[in-house]
């Protein structure tokens, strides 16, 4: 396989001015709607990039839980290596890639943890099983085998029975974004990109050259 003869034409759709939202909160909204009614596979699956302290960047996928004036929220171990990480430079990048629309949205900013209150609220809310989870796993961090989950997992089930709480080392992320970036696949590889800066606490609106 030539996996540099690998193409794709983009013809879906466009993103212009005149169509798109002035505040970049409402565009991102329509679109993540937009591929959610589409039922693409994880729509809320997103990318974040951090960087640690030997400035090498990392990335992994999480789930977005929430969006609103605020930031954007996701949950996660606050003793793995991006927790440890946002510890050491709290800002951060994410992107959202819905192939199937031939869409991109990249946000950037600064990130701080959720309070206490919105991550006990969120914990209460999932699976029993991915509650025990979060004790059961000590992220990031090197183990012996598969078994060491499994042990941690029954240790955890039944100690806490059918109401684990919230561990302390797991919580909510909000970034809360400075800039924002639409990417919309076009012909020809001359594709829309309209970028979306602060600018004295408002939003200027640009397109960016493919």
């Amino acid at each position: 396989m030539d996996i540099a003869a690998l193409r794709k034409s983009y013809e879906k759709a466009e993103l212009s001015e005149d169509a798109s939202h002035a505040d970049p909160l409402r565009q991102f909204e329509q679109w993540l709607h937009e591929a959610i009614r589409a039922e693409l596979p994880e729509p809320n699956a997103m990318t974040l990039a951090t960087v640690g302290s030997d400035l090498r960047p990392s990335t992994r996928v999480v789930l977005i839980k929430g969006c609103d004036e605020r930031g954007i929220v996701w949950y996660t171990n606050y003793d793995s290596r991006k927790g440890r990480e946002l510890a050491g430079n709290p800002y951060a990048a994410l992107q959202f890639h819905w192939v199937e629309l031939e869409r991109v949205v990249r946000i950037e900013g600064v990130v701080e943890k959720v309070s206490p209150e919105e991550s006990d609220a969120y914990f209460a809310s999932r699976p029993l099983d991915h509650r025990i989870g979060a004790w059961a796993s000590p992220q990031s961090q090197v183990i012996d085998s598969r078994a060491v989950l499994v042990a941690n997992a029954a240790k955890y089930a039944a100690q806490f029975l059918l109401n684990p709480p919230r561990p302390p080392h797991w919580g909510g992320y909000r970034l809360k974004p400075d800039a924002w970036e639409f990417w919309q696949g076009r012909k020809s590889r001359l594709h829309d990109r309209l970028r979306y800066r602060l600018d004295n606490g408002r939003w200027v609106r640009e397109r960016l050259a493919p």
